[in-house]
């Protein structure tokens, strides 16, 4: 992800946006479209932060942290109480039944950059994608990389339920410590890891 999609509206050119993937002529989705976000997001591209081996995760999460099973790919489902209830213990704002979350823009990873929150009471957009995951889960979404699924019920104006389909645990920005434990066990060097992530940057020695 760009580092502008995430905090202040600046571009840094050692945090760009690209492939956690080791496939030099795979493409690059345009992922800022939402046709071209659901697809990536609903699908299981092969990336070094896709993996299962617990003795790698074990190397780089907390213990709690490794409880997570699901976190390249997610759901969250909240019925239409849960949510209207969640969004307004997060946000503090009243906005009665919700009926949409609607996808304003996306960053290049996919995630949400502005999100409209529809409700019978009031209508309001949030973002960054901070904002977004604070204000629909508990305590934080895994990330804002997500697409929504309304549930309904014939006779019924409000959907009855809505599901968070998602990828990837974290903003999205420079290094991914899945993706370079999972790079160091595949044998790379940690300058091919931190070029990897911090594209264009140059590995110096500091000290004298």
């Amino acid at each position: 992800e760009e580092y502008g999609s995430c905090w202040d509206n600046r571009q840094l050119p050692y945090l760009h946006r690209g492939l956690d993937s080791n496939d030099p002529s795979a493409p690059l989705p345009d992922l800022t479209r939402e046709e071209e976000a659901g697809r990536w997001i609903r699908s299981y591209p092969k990336a070094f932060c896709y993996t299962t081996d617990r003795g790698i995760l074990r190397q780089v999460l907390n213990d709690y942290d490794r409880e997570t099973h699901d976190f390249y790919r997610w759901t969250v489902r909240y019925t239409q109480d849960e949510l209207s209830a969640l969004i307004r213990r997060r946000s503090g704002i009243d906005f009665g039944g919700i009926v949409s979350l609607i996808p304003l823009s996306r960053g290049t990873s996919g995630r949400i950059i502005r999100l409209r929150i529809v409700g019978t009471r009031r209508t309001m957009v949030i973002g960054k994608e901070l904002e977004i995951r604070r204000t629909l889960s508990a305590s934080h979404l895994y990330s804002s990389a997500f697409v929504v699924d309304a549930e309904r019920e014939a006779g019924r104006e409000l959907p009855t339920a809505f599901t968070l389909t998602g990828a990837g645990w974290g903003h999205g920005v420079g290094l991914c410590q899945i993706g370079a434990a999972v790079m160091g066990e595949q044998g790379y060097g940690y300058r091919e890891i931190l070029t990897h992530y911090y594209k264009g940057a140059e590995v110096e020695n500091a000290y004298l």
